[in-house]
């Protein structure tokens, strides 16, 4: 074997490679990149994993992807050990679909009709097809669709460039006796494994094994055994990628390699002790495209349909080879903190769908806990306690760290391909998480001015007390209207948040007044001031900032919301619906009426 006959077959190979990652994506994209999604929700019986990890594996052309994503998905927490386990299997036989697309390019046809349905003819058209789309549609779909035409074209011809690389050996009596030490069971597993291992991909190495049986060279003795170790191959990348996941991630991409061992293992001395006796006659049957094709598909679906009924027992394998260690008391509640931050997985970055649908949860997580801050901040104002100040503290620091691996994935995100809704979503966070992680802040401040006030024994009097628990249930009821919003993402909850924040401005400033008159009456100390103008200041800025979040998610939705009549009506032009939403936070929170609807349940 020349060398460039060697640069030939490795150019096949590389373009092969290329041509089934560049229609992968281009499915993905056509599907909408809903696949990802749909693969983690819909395996709630073990049957159902495996036909769906089939068909994901089928339309993305790698049974690896499949399982790394899997790997994530358990890693995250978004999906069980046991939910996993189906969906592998399935992704087994799914990758065997790619060698009955690679038989295509090996139809071929001297003239007339079969001449027009040979494999050059139907790669040439689809090919210009494709590029058409590609360069001169405008239209997204189409461009994905001219995506997945190219990558078909370029695969074939990857496969027609490595047939007509190894063509010349059917006639080499070396090349024939040096594959038939592969018909030894040992020497055909092994050379399976490490070609699957270096390409990094089975579908890969079955288009070489067709390749190579259109020379003739290749018997069925010789197939069964690489077929075998080409799925123990497989399992490679998968392993690597469960490198620095937790201990589910790691009993996942187990499952992937034990599911091939065992059932290479399995068959090999099933198979090969029945043939020491019966001596099996379609041994040295020749092997063609088809016939490799029909072989990795019937031993992938008889080996999954054996290892079906045993998920339970793979289970409780993985789960003994990879052992939870001890954990300390606190374990279950740091690791409780922590789970939002296993959403955002790295391994989900090549999946722009899942990755911000993982963002939209911890996000939602940072926001339900920047408002329990908060609640726990006017907490400590109606009693003192050194622990529940600590805890403030403790929480304001998770509430940065949500900011910094948040901030760290989106902006790691924003390099993918997206579509224009998915880039919408992630410019709503982006825009609002800085939000988020300031409303911690106040609460911090709030809780130092509960400090300073409980150490220098100061008491505001009962009128600014009153005044302050009014303002609060404001600042609490803007709280619940933004965060729900967001975490729902509810507009018709949003637009209810400016007209809110605009009645705390106006209950602010009315506050100050207040107070200026009651210093000058004497019923307030100067020093109880500094004191309640912060309090006043920092509630106003949380109302700010929840109409930062409020606005910016009314912005980004200008397609199904009328947006910019909103923003006039929040910049001075109010419009009929701001107005009346504005009147009746006015009535709730009337310092004058709530006053007298108290008298008259103290007197009652």
């Amino acid at each position: 074997m020349g060398f460039t006959m060697v640069l030939s077959l490795l150019s096949g190979v590389a373009l092969f490679l290329f041509g089934m990652s560049l229609m992968g994506d281009g499915l993905k994209r056509v599907a909408g990149n809903k696949l990802e999604l749909t693969l983690y929700r819909l395996t709630n019986t073990p049957l159902k994993g495996v036909l769906l990890g089939m068909v994901v594996t089928a339309i993305i052309q790698s049974s690896s992807a499949t399982t790394v994503m899997v790997v994530g998905f358990v890693n995250s927490g978004m999906m069980q050990v046991s939910q996993a386990i189906g969906i592998i299997m399935g992704a087994n036989i799914g990758t065997s679909i790619t060698g009955w697309v690679l038989c295509l390019s090996y139809v071929e046809g001297s003239a007339g009709l079969a001449q027009l349905l040979s494999t050059a003819t139907i790669s040439a058209v689809v090919a210009i097809v494709g590029i058409v789309f590609k360069l001169f549609v405008k239209k997204e779909s189409y461009k994905n669709l001219g995506d997945i035409m190219l990558g078909f074209s370029i695969l074939m011809l990857g496969m027609q460039t490595m047939s007509g690389a190894v063509s010349p050996l059917k006639e080499s009596e070396r090349f024939i006796s040096a594959l038939t030490m592969f018909s030894n069971p040992v020497a055909g597993i092994l050379a399976g494994i490490l070609l699957t291992a270096v390409l990094q991909s089975a579908s890969a190495s079955v288009g070489i094994l067709q390749a190579l049986s259109a020379t003739g060279a290749i018997h069925f003795a010789t197939a069964l055994p690489i077929t075998m170790g080409i799925g123990v191959g497989a399992s490679c990348p998968v392993m690597l990628s469960s490198i620095g996941t937790n201990k589910n991630g790691k009993r996942t991409a187990l499952v992937y390699l034990l599911i091939d061992l065992t059932g290479m293992i399995f068959w090999s001395i099933v198979f090969y002790s029945v043939h020491a006796f019966v001596h099996f006659p379609f041994m040295e049957l020749i092997m063609g495209p088809v016939q490799i094709a029909l072989l990795n598909t019937v031993y992938r679906t008889v080996n999954i349909s054996a290892l079906l009924p045993l998920g339970k027992w793979i289970e409780k394998f993985v789960f003994w080879a990879v052992r939870d260690e001890a954990e300390e008391e606190d374990g279950d509640k740091d690791k409780e903190e922590m789970a939002d931050f296993e959403l955002l997985e790295e391994r989900f970055l090549a999946y722009p769908a899942i990755a911000i649908s993982q963002s939209h949860r911890a996000m939602n997580g940072m926001a339900k806990k920047a408002r329990k801050n908060i609640l726990r901040a006017f907490a400590l104002m109606e009693g003192y306690s050194k622990d529940k100040y600590q805890k403030i503290q403790e929480k304001e620091i998770l509430i940065d760290t949500y900011e910094d691996r948040l901030g760290t994935y989106l902006m790691q995100l924003t390099g993918k391909e997206m579509t224009a809704a998915q880039n919408k979503e992630l410019s709503k966070f982006l825009h609002t998480i800085g939000d988020f992680e300031r409303l911690g802040d106040h609460a911090v401040n709030i809780s130092e001015a509960a400090e300073e006030l409980y150490e220098k024994k100061l008491v505001f009097s009962e009128e600014a007390q009153y005044e302050l628990n009014v303002l609060k249930k404001a600042i609490q009821e803007i709280l619940d209207l933004t965060v729900n919003a967001f975490c729902e993402n509810n507009l018709e909850i949003s637009v209810k948040v400016e007209p809110l924040r605009e009645m705390i401005g106006v209950m602010c400033d009315e506050l100050k007044l207040r107070h200026i008159g009651r210093l000058k009456d004497g019923d307030c100390k100067l020093k109880q001031s500094f004191a309640f103008n912060d309090l006043l200041n920092n509630l106003e800025r949380i109302a700010a900032h929840c109409s930062n979040i409020a606005v910016a998610m009314i912005e980004l939705e200008a397609e199904e919301f009328d947006t910019h009549e909103y923003l006039r009506s929040v910049k001075g032009l109010k419009n009929a619906n701001y107005s009346r939403q504005l009147e009746i936070y006015e009535k709730k929170y009337d310092m004058k009426q709530n006053k007298k609807g108290k008298k008259k349940t103290a007197a009652k």
